[in-house]
């Protein structure tokens, strides 16, 4: 993996083989997409301008069945995932883990909304999708993930409290706060989630 760029909230590019992004939301780049993650239908999530700004007609999108009416006229190909699955798409490997609220009802676990761990260039980057900290944070712990995105705004996400306690479940080697800065959620909890994991696991406090 050559690189890894927050593009705001919850929106990250990884450079490398294959340009790769992950739940684009008002973003600006000149870039193109090979593939685009969504985790959930939520409009910061999945964004049809967004994705039409790095869509090519060869794009492949990777979406839960809750997105697909919103994506019906997309001239790319559409590739339907559920949690607790492995897929291999364009020589990217990648798992769903779940995604979901415990506390809250903006995430129900019915709803099957999922987070991604993605293979490429030799890591694994879990993007936690939003979500609580969940038993299944387990399951994403024994795949030895080597960066892991996870929220840290609270509100309709963990706050940057727990999202400390899921980094120490999951244990990569380098955790990045997301879902802040846009809708919900400032600096202040992204530092927070650095300071609580000082000595403990390597953070990384993105910039746009």
């Amino acid at each position: 993996m050559a690189e890894l760029k927050w593009l705001g909230h919850a929106g990250f590019q990884i450079f490398g083989e294959k340009k790769i992004f992950l739940d684009p939301f008002q973003i600006e780049t000149s870039d193109k997409a090979d593939v685009i993650f969504i985790t959930h239908g939520h409009y910061d999530h999945l964004s049809k301008n967004d994705i039409n700004k790095i869509a090519t007609p060869n794009i492949i999108i990777i979406i839960t069945p809750d997105c697909q009416s919103s994506l019906s006229d997309f001239p790319g190909k559409v590739m339907l995932v559920e949690p607790n699955k492995s897929y291999e798409v364009e020589d990217i490997k990648f798992h769903t883990a779940p995604s979901y609220n415990t506390n809250k009802h903006f995430h129900p676990k019915q709803n099957e909304w999922v987070g991604y761990i993605i293979e490429h260039d030799g890591k694994k980057v879990y993007h936690a999708g939003d979500t609580d900290i969940i038993p299944e944070m387990e399951a994403v712990r024994k795949m030895n993930v080597d960066v892991a995105l996870l929220p840290v705004s609270g509100t309709y996400v963990m706050t940057a409290d727990e999202a400390a306690k899921a980094a120490e479940i999951i244990k990569p080697k380098l955790a990045i706060p997301m879902h802040w800065g846009t809708i919900v959620g400032a600096q202040k909890d992204a530092e927070k989630f650095k300071a609580l994991l000082n000595g403990k696991i390597n953070v990384q406090i993105p910039i746009k």
